[in-house]
């Protein structure tokens, strides 16, 4: 069930079937000058029926969303075998209950999804994007809020702290500034050359206003993809700190993002344990490595109960288990603390009116 079975240009829509893969339908939709945003890192393989069991963000969610944004209908099979359409490929629709909206980010646990309709946008002709390098982690946190209260809404706004930065040059070499708190790379886009000059005129003004010591423009678009190189080889490159990685998709408030990081470094402290973080700081996803050694239960334990301290310091700050990973099986446990006895009950009783026999994902999410 890979196809795309229609791209409607008249209507900014595409109807597709749950596997195809991310990548495939944002090149289909570009060839006739579209858009479909939400851009997964795992984008090149995720399918789309994938990202709707998770609501995948990305590094456009800044600015254009996640999945959720864009789902307008799904066709579904519930447990008793009956067929379901909900949501409709119309712009306004406020009739009945928003099934569809209670399928994105079920992980699979309410019905088979068969068939998704996706509202796309116009592309937008130019990209520009910069690097600022900042001597704190807590400034570029700092400077991330500030640039939206400022009315900028980059496309990405991505950051990598000390420890990533090291982690990714030790393994590729590309001359990064290691002795730098934290990095931001962004991008800016849109339709006029003047426009997106302002937005970097105001970013680089915001930036340094936070302490960035060097604020770099990428020229043309190889020297755009050599600035995002760390940031998509952050994740691989942190097997430098340990042989296994407790890695935690953790989202607060933007606001908070200082703070968020400064009581994670009293975790590291606390355990010895390097937790190097980087991801989406443009909507407040911060992807938390706490790296040991997977050949030491006791480390590995001890690791486990500092990622139980840092989902509680997420929780307290306002934010959630989880941005766009999922609860799965891993996180069940842990949804008691983000949630309350009726809340969670509330859940188990949509759960039960698709899936009365439990017999879809059993366990997921706590269900």
């Amino acid at each position: 069930m890979n196809k795309i079975l229609e791209i409607d240009t008249k209507n900014l829509v595409a109807v597709v079937q749950p596997g195809v893969v991310n990548k495939e339908l944002q090149e289909a939709v570009e060839r006739v000058g579209l858009f479909y945003p939400p851009d997964p890192a795992s984008q090149e393989y995720s399918t789309i029926g994938g990202n709707v069991a998770e609501n995948a963000g990305g590094m456009r969610a800044a600015k254009y969303g996640i999945t959720k944004d864009y789902v307008m209908a799904m066709r579904a099979v519930i447990p008793n075998g009956d067929i379901i359409k909900a949501g409709k490929r119309t712009i306004k629709d406020v009739a009945g209950y928003n099934l569809c909206g209670i399928l994105v980010g079920s992980e699979g646990t309410l019905a088979v999804t068969t068939e998704i309709t996706l509202r796309l946008i116009a592309k937008p002709k130019m990209t520009k994007t910069a690097m600022g390098v900042f001597p704190t982690v807590e400034s570029a946190m700092e400077a991330v809020y500030k640039t939206f209260a400022e009315g900028i809404t980059p496309v990405a706004m991505e950051f990598l702290d000390n420890l990533t930065i090291r982690a990714v040059e030790e393994v590729h070499k590309k001359g990064l500034p290691v002795d730098a708190g934290a990095i931001l790379i962004t991008d800016v886009d849109g339709n006029l050359e003047e426009d997106l000059e302002l937005q970097m005129g105001a970013l680089e003004r915001v930036f340094k206003a936070n302490g960035c010591s060097d604020f770099v423009r990428a020229k043309d678009a190889t020297e755009a993809s050599n600035l995002w190189f760390a940031r998509r080889n952050a994740s691989q490159s942190l097997k430098v700190y340990g042989s296994k990685k407790l890695n935690e998709d953790i989202t607060v408030p933007r606001a908070v993002l200082p703070e968020l990081l400064a009581q994670y470094k009293k975790v590291s402290e606390k355990y010895g344990f390097n937790i190097p973080c980087f991801g989406h700081t443009g909507d407040g996803n911060v992807h938390t490595n706490v790296m040991t050694d997977k050949n030491d239960p006791h480390k590995v334990e001890m690791a486990e109960k500092a990622i139980e301290e840092i989902f509680q310091i997420a929780i307290d700050l306002g934010g959630t288990l989880s941005g766009e990973h999922g609860i799965g099986v891993s996180k069940a446990p842990f949804m008691k603390m983000a949630f309350t006895d009726a809340e969670l009950e509330l859940f188990r009783s949509i759960k039960r009116a698709f899936d009365p026999n439990n017999i879809l994902n059993p366990g997921k999410m706590g269900l």
